[in-house]
């Protein structure tokens, strides 16, 4: 819970707040960026909600927040309507499952709803609520984790609904466990509609998922940057080999997808032609970083 006495000095005067807790995970400034923004590798609110909707947005935020920094003055009920929001629709039968985990540093995880059996990409923190939601919707298959450092309570959704977790053996150890280990070096299919391309470079086994050829799914390795207005990887946090990743990322110009839906940084959404062009300007950019 968020303590006002610890907040943030740069919060505007108003309801909300954000305190020194606040790890500058990101997860606040997507949900709400009219709202939060970053100042010294910490979120502030730099402008209060003035109606329903923004407050709705805000109150998306708090629940999300991973280590529970925002915080309100006068707390109501509205929050319990707005949870029911989770998790929140994407497109077709692809959600955000929100409710981010401090132990994945505040990674995005999502959740398809399939007929052949429901998965979740990366773990979000658990949450009961949360598993109510997806139980009702028929409870998860498979739990495909990208690499190890986004896999926050997967272990205990994985026992809850029977579920085997999917990770490739460069990322697995005993902190790191699942029931399928991958060894590929080449993108598979697996079962229908879903392809798994090992994309080595943040770590030495990072996979991305790609679903019925539009919605990739990309942990570490590739995001939308609101600074730069484009999509793009980060070097400073490329824990195995940047060469690598520059490589992975090339071989993501051989597919057809629409949709970019990362662990960190911004959702983005653009035609396939366009998207492949983001994707070829990202890597000339990136190569020479």
């Amino acid at each position: 819970m968020a303590i006002y006495k610890q907040r943030v000095e740069k919060n505007v005067p108003g309801n909300f707040f954000v305190d020194k807790t606040c790890i500058n995970c990101d997860v606040c400034r997507q949900l709400a960026p009219k709202f939060f923004a970053e100042d010294d590798d910490c979120s502030y609110v730099f402008a209060q909600p003035q109606d329903e909707l923004g407050e709705e947005q805000a109150l998306q935020a708090l629940l999300a927040c991973p280590t529970h920094s925002i915080g309100v003055l006068n707390s109501h009920k509205k929050a319990r309507d707005v949870m029911q929001g989770f998790p929140q629709w994407i497109a077709e039968n692809v959600y955000y499952l929100g409710f981010h985990s401090k132990k994945s540093y505040g990674a995005s995880s999502y959740f398809i709803e399939d007929n052949q059996g429901n998965w979740m990409i990366d773990s979000p923190r658990y949450q009961p609520f949360l598993y109510q939601k997806i139980k009702e919707k028929g409870g998860l298959k498979y739990i495909f984790l990208t690499h190890r450092d986004d896999i926050a309570d997967a272990e205990k959704y994985a026992q809850m609904f029977g579920a085997q977790r999917i990770l490739h053996q460069k990322d697995a150890s005993d902190k790191t466990k699942a029931e399928i280990i991958l060894n590929a070096t080449q993108a598979f299919t697996f079962g229908h509609n879903f392809l798994i391309i090992p994309t080595p470079g943040h770590t030495q086994g990072h996979c991305v998922l790609l679903y019925k050829n539009k919605f990739l799914f990309t942990g570490d390795h590739l995001s939308w940057s609101r600074r730069l207005h484009s999509l793009g990887a980060s070097k400073k946090t490329c824990w195995y080999s940047w060469e690598e990743q520059i490589k992975s990322l090339r071989r993501l110009l051989d597919y057809s997808f629409s949709y970019v839906l990362p662990g960190h940084g911004r959702r983005v959404h653009y035609p396939e032609t366009k998207m492949h062009q983001e994707l070829e300007n990202a890597i000339f950019r990136l190569e020479s970083i």
